[in-house]
Order: structure tokens, then C-alpha cells, then sequence
């Protein structure tokens, strides 16, 4: 092949993925800040019980991260219609970065904890704006499968981060090892601060009325909520229940305790977990491409019904072959998660499509981390109690957005 073809047939791969430059770069900062919030942020509890702040600090550490994941998402959107995906970015970056410079600086469990309100939930106050932007960069019939590849993407550092901090730790031990991860965390988030700033492009000029027009009242950008995407909000709430509710005794249910162990290992389930996300990886972009020519509500629907099945199918799994069918159907509530906040910012008015982004995550999370300690109360009760009181959740969710769920149809170029 001639560089000419080679080059003609890149283009041809960039225009089908969605490549433009600034979406080049937003995922190059999803990359670099990513290996850094997974590489140092996986190991804080070691850290927080290394420090002295024991269990309770722990807990603290992950209902905060629940808490900060829900408060921040509008104030995110409201940054980012207000000031420009661009700038905004750009303070969420530096946030970031002084949160990790507290940890690194002071090695205090107290310390860490007050960092942490900087970088816990850097992928939750950015999102607005990353979604704002892939929207205002492609057209309508890409935007699906630029979520997806943002989607992709972001499991490269979920992959390889926790690898490279587990390695610094067991070489360093936990208080150097996770301190080191921090600055490792710190350089890569400044390089891709350097890089986002000099690929993504410019916002376009707002004028004064529409700089005022920024609405930082969460009450008021309800009333602007259009009633399709109300309806998509009370479905998703159900189904994120029917995930939540067990969430977190999933790995309790396979590996069990030492009291009573389950049907596998550990190391069998953290095959079940890279078995989860190899399959969701597999079903972005094929998934995104059907998405973006069509209805998006029945990719929708079926990312609901995998929601719901995951429940059900673990009900009855007492081997690791059973596991397995369990975690691809896990993997496959990715199916349509890309096209389900596509169809959020096609819901969206074309003004506030940042803002409406934070709202609606804003509303949904605060009201489903309430599943969490509903989850450990019917689990105290009955395992299987809290698995089936999941999947009435999610039989809801599904039929609610079945019979009264739209979207507006294909997208056009």
C-alpha cells in the first residue's frame, strides 16, 4: 500500500470512529488522568488503614465518593455551559492536581480525606462537560459512537492502573508505594492538562445573553427538562437500583466468606471481572454504529433487560461456568449504555445540553445511593431476598421505559 492509501484508509477509520481532534484529545485526557485515578485511588483504603484511620475512615471514604459522585455532576454542567467545555476542563484538571499534591505533601489519614473532596469524583464533575463537547463536535449521527469510544477507552486505565499501583506497592510497600502512585497520578494529570488544552478546540463565541443564560438553580433547569427525558430518568432510577441493591455483595456471593466460601476463588473472580469488561468492550462500537442509524430506545430496552438478568442469573449460580454466563450478561449492560446518554443530550435542549447532563445524574444518583443501605438490609435478611428485590427493580425500570420511553427518531448527518 502507498502512503497515500494508508493515509486515505486512517481517515476513513477516524471518520467512523469519530476521531476529530478535539475528541483525540479529550480521550487522551480520559487515558492519563484515568491511569492516575487508577492506579493511586484504587489502593486509599490500604493507605487511610496504613495512616491510622482505620475501617471508619474507609467507610467515610466510600460513602463521600457516593455522596460527592451525585452533588457534583450539576455544578459540572453548570461550569461548563457557564464558562466552556475548554475552561472547564481545565479547572476540573487543576483541581485534580491539587487534591493529589495534599497526599502527597501531608501524610495524614485527615489530609488524604480532604484531598479526596478534590479527586474522588473527577470523572463525575467532568462528564457534563465531556458529553457537551462530543455533542457539540460530531454531528447526530456520530454522537453514539462518540460516547462509545469515551466509553472504551476509559477501560484501558480501569485495565492497566491498578497493575502499576500494585506493583509500586508491592516493590515500595503501601505508604511509599501509594505516595509515589500519587506523583506518578500528579505528572500524568499535568500532561494531560498540556494536551487537552492544545487539541480541543476552542469554544465557539457566547454571546453576553447567553453567558447569563447559564442556569445555576438545579429546580429551575427541571422545569426545562423535556417530559421524554423525565421518563428515561424514572426507568433509569430503576434499573440503577436493581444494580445497586447487590452491588457490592456480588463478591461476597462468589468468593464467600471464610466461614462459608463460595463456588470460587479469587483469582477465578478477577477472570469473572476481565470476562465482564472484555465483553463490554466487544459490543461498544458494533452496537454504537446500529445506534446512530436507527431507534436508539430498543438498544435501550435491551441494556435494561441485561440489568435485570444479572440479578436473576447469579440467583442460580453455585459454579464458575454459571458465573461466567453471569458476568458477560454484566458486561453486556454496556450494550447500550453509550446509546442511552446519546439519547440524553438528543433529549436535551441544544443550549444547556452540559447542564441538563449534570441535572439528570445529579437527580439519579442522590435518589439510587439510597440503594446501598437498602442492599445491606435485605442482604442481613436473605441473600436472595436482596437478588430478587433487585430484579423486581429492574423488571420495572424495563417496563416503564418499554411502554412509555421515545427518542426522536434517527439521527441525520
Amino acid at each position: 500500500m502507498t502512503k497515500r492509501s494508508v493515509r486515505a484508509a486512517l481517515g476513513r477509520a477516524a471518520e467512523f470512529l469519530g476521531l476529530r481532534r478535539s475528541i483525540v484529545g479529550l480521550l487522551g485526557m480520559v487515558v492519563l488522568v484515568g491511569l492516575g485515578e487508577h492506579m493511586a485511588e484504587q489502593f486509599l483504603p490500604l493507605y487511610l488503614i496504613a495512616l491510622g484511620g482505620g475501617f471508619v475512615s474507609v467507610g467515610l471514604l466510600n460513602g463521600m465518593d457516593n455522596l460527592l459522585g451525585a452533588l457534583y455532576s450539576f455544578p459540572g454542567g453548570y461550569v461548563a455551559e457557564r464558562f466552556g467545555t475548554k475552561r472547564a476542563l481545565l479547572v476540573f484538571n487543576l483541581l485534580s492536581m491539587a487534591g493529589f499534591a495534599i497526599v502527597i505533601l501531608i501524610p495524614s489519614w485527615l489530609a488524604v480525606m480532604g484531598g479526596a473532596v478534590l479527586f474522588l469524583s473527577w470523572t463525575a464533575i467532568s462528564l457534563p462537560a465531556t458529553m457537551g463537547l462530543v455533542a457539540r463536535v460530531l454531528p447526530k449521527d456520530k454522537r453514539t459512537m462518540g460516547v462509545s469510544m469515551h466509553s472504551l477507552v476509559r477501560r484501558v486505565p480501569m485495565a492497566l492502573g491498578p497493575i502499576m499501583g500494585g506493583a509500586l506497592i508491592g516493590a515500595l510497600g503501601v505508604e511509599v508505594g501509594v505516595r509515589v502512585a500519587f506523583i506518578v497520578a500528579l505528572f500524568f494529570a499535568g500532561v494531560s492538562l498540556v494536551l487537552q488544552q492544545a487539541l480541543i478546540e476552542a469554544d465557539p463565541p457566547r454571546t453576553e445573553r447567553a453567558t447569563r443564560s447559564a442556569e445555576g438553580r438545579p429546580w429551575r433547569m427541571w422545569r426545562h427538562m423535556s417530559r421524554e427525558l423525565k421518563q428515561l430518568l424514572v426507568a433509569d432510577i430503576l434499573v440503577r437500583f436493581c444494580e445497586q441493591i447487590p452491588y457490592a455483595f456480588v463478591v461476597v456471593w462468589a468468593v464467600g466468606t471464610a466461614q462459608s466460601p463460595g463456588p470460587v476463588t479469587a483469582l477465578q473472580f478477577g477472570i469473572l471481572r476481565t470476562v465482564e469488561m472484555a465483553t463490554a468492550i466487544l459490543v461498544y462500537i458494533p452496537v454504537a454504529y446500529f445506534a446512530d442509524r436507527s431507534q436508539k430506545k430498543p438498544f435501550v430496552v435491551a441494556t435494561f433487560v441485561f440489568f435485570t438478568a444479572f440479578p436473576v442469573v447469579l440467583l442460580f449460580a453455585k459454579s464458575f461456568g454459571i458465573l461466567i454466563l453471569a458476568f458477560v450478561l454484566r458486561g453486556l449492560k454496556e450494550f447500550g449504555e453509550p446509546t442511552r446518554k446519546a439519547l440524553i443530550m438528543d433529549l436535551a435542549p441544544e443550549d444547556q445540553k452540559a447542564a441538563t447532563f449534570g441535572l439528570y445524574y445529579l437527580v439519579r444518583d442522590t435518589i439510587v445511593s439510597v440503594a446501598a443501605f437498602g442492599g445491606a438490609f435485605l442482604w442481613s435478611i436473605h441473600p436472595e431476598i436482596n437478588l430478587m428485590t433487585a430484579a423486581a427493580f429492574g423488571v420495572l425500570g424495563t417496563a416503564w421505559f418499554a411502554l412509555r420511553g421515545r427518542d426522536l427518531g434517527p439521527a441525520k448527518a
